[in-house]
Formats: structure tokens, C-alpha cells, sequence
């Protein structure tokens, strides 16, 4: 069986490791360190660690002060509260004047599961993929989780990244080479190509190997940054192949989808096939019964690509 590990999980020892090299590496949380797993951070690091409390939109506030004081900041809260609670700040006093914040954020998606639609980032993608000038970076398992942390900490500016709750398969080895704004064709293929991003890079290649059995050749592409978008990529694919599913856990206004859909349509025109959620709130339950729910797990990608086909 697979190894598996939670991207929050990951999250955590990235940031004890890089406040070890950057002494100006400064890490804030909104009253949720043992669940976005920056209290590693804490032990590690007290001096350089700050409780703002349940007040997203100060601790934000805060971050833009502190990085334009010339500090490193990462900030971290569940998804829903950073993107939706505290957007018009990230959006105004982050992105607006382009400073060097992180805004790390965990529990996004209906893997969340039992806390709930209240609770379930699925626009969050969106939200801060329209920021002008902001990076946006969703790793698919522990490994790039860790990686995309090394890689946003490396770029001055602002950056979000997208982690989540639930242990999820380990898809790469410490030998990935993780590039912001290049894409990673997991596993090549002819007929139809697989394009997904965070958790779902797994259930992708879960769905290749079941198409590979029925006779189906099925490339595999990981869009671990939203934005900017490896165009290149994804225009080859969309060539050399008779048609593209795009697979996130995240609504498919705004996300991966609309963005593929945007590169195709003014470079390669190609069929597409969106899997994600439709247009719904998340609701409780287990995530593995919502990812069957809404429609997100590798028999749904199978049948989509069989119906492009």
C-alpha cells in the first residue's frame, strides 16, 4: 500500500527546515496552529512566531506590515477564512502592493469532510487565482507539498498555496524536480490526457492505470501551479492527444478547468471534459464519501475520458 501523508503534515516540517536557513522568516496563525500544523513552527521557533487569534483579516493586516518591515511572512489559517474571511485584504494590502507574503492555507476542499460546506474551500483557487500578480500553487501529495514551500519562500512576492486535511497518497520521491509554473507529465500517453492538480494527481493516475487495462493509453499531467499556468504543456497535450479531463477538488468555475479551458481555447482548441464540483456547496460526511458525491474520484475520470473518446 501506498504511503500517505497529509499536505498540512508536510506544510509543517517545510517551515521548521526553511526557518532554519531564513532568520527573517516569520510565521503568524489565526488561532489554528496544531490543525494547519505551524505550531512545529512555534516550538521550534517561539521568537518568531505570532497568535493573532480568530482574526483573519488583522493577521493579514499584520503580515503586510511586517513584510514590508522586510520580513519573510507566511500565514496560515483553513482555506475558507484566508480566501473568503479575509480576501479584500490579501487582495488589497498583500497583492495590491506586492509584498512577500505566503498565504499558506490548509483544509481546503471537501476533504475537509466532517466540519462541513461552512468549512470547504472550493472557490479558493478562483479567488486568488483573479489577484493580479499573485502565484498560486496547489501540491498534490507530501513530497511537492514541502517542495512548493521551498519554492514560494524563494520568489519575493506575494504567493498562496493550497494545502489540505486528509492523508493522501505519496506520488513523488525526494528526487522531484518542483519548478514554479511547469507542469510534470506524471506518466506519458496518446488518446486522451489527464490534467489534474493537488489530490486529485493521484486519483488521475489511478484512472490511467484502469483505462490502460481497457486498452486506452492515458497521459498523465500534475498543474501543481494554477498560476502562472504552464501553457506549453498543456498546448502539447491538447495536440497530441484526441482530448483533455481536467481534474481538481475544487469548483470548475475559475479553477484548473476554466484555466486549461482558457489556454486551449486561444492556442489549441481541444474537447474538454471537467471534473470537479459542479456548481454545489460541500456538505458533511467522510472525505471519501464526498469524493464520491461530487464526482471526484478515478471511476469518474475513467468514465469522462471514455466519453471523449
Amino acid at each position: 500500500m501506498a504511503e500517505k501523508m497529509a499536505t498540512r503534515q508536510a506544510y509543517g516540517e517545510a517551515l521548521v527546515e526553511n526557518g532554519a536557513k531564513n532568520k527573517d522568516l516569520v510565521v503568524l496563525d489565526a488561532d489554528l496552529s496544531k490543525s494547519t500544523m505551524t505550531v512545529k513552527f512555534s516550538e521550534a521557533y517561539p521568537e518568531r512566531f505570532f497568535n493573532m487569534g480568530i482574526a483573519e483579516q488583522n493577521m493579514y493586516g499584520v503580515a503586510a506590515g511586517l513584510a514590508a518591515s522586510g520580513k519573510t511572512v507566511v500565514a496560515s489559517t483553513f482555506a475558507m477564512f484566508a480566501t473568503g474571511r479575509a480576501f479584500e485584504i490579501i487582495r488589497n494590502s498583500i497583492g495590491y502592493t506586492h509584498l512577500n507574503v505566503k498565504i499558506c492555507a490548509t483544509h481546503a476542499g471537501v476533504t475537509v469532510g466532517e466540519d462541513g460546506a461552512s468549512h470547504q474551500a472550493i472557490a479558493d483557487l478562483a479567488l486568488m487565482r483573479e489577484i493580479p500578480g499573485m502565484i498560486v500553487v496547489n501540491p498534490s501529495d507530501g513530497v511537492s507539498a514541502k517542495k512548493a514551500l521551498d519554492a514560494v519562500l524563494a520568489i519575493d512576492g506575494p504567493c498562496y498555496v493550497r494545502y489540505g486535511r486528509a492523508s493522501v497518497p505519496v506520488v513523488y520521491d525526494e528526487s522531484l524536480k518542483f519548478e514554479i509554473g511547469k507542469g510534470i507529465q506524471v506518466r506519458d500517453g496518446k488518446d486522451v490526457a489527464l490534467i489534474a492538480t493537488g489530490i486529485m494527481v493521484n486519483e488521475a493516475i489511478q484512472a490511467a492505470e484502469i483505462l490502460e487495462k481497457e486498452g486506452i493509453s492515458a497521459r498523465v499531467i500534475d498543474i501543481h501551479t494554477i498560476k502562472p499556468i504552464d501553457e506549453d504543456i498543456i498546448v502539447k497535450a491538447a495536440k497530441e492527444t484526441k482530448g483533455i479531463v481536467t481534474c481538481e477538488e475544487h469548483t470548475i468555475i475559475g479553477g484548473l478547468g476554466s484555466a486549461v479551458a482558457e489556454v486551449t481555447a486561444k492556442k489549441a482548441p481541444a474537447k474538454i471534459s471537467m471534473i470537479g464540483v459542479q456548481d454545489r456547496f460541500g456538505q458533511s460526511g467522510k472525505p471519501d464519501q464526498l469524493m464520491k458525491e461530487y464526482g471526484l474520484t478515478a471511476e469518474d475520470i475513467v468514465k469522462a475520458a471514455k466519453g471523449l473518446l
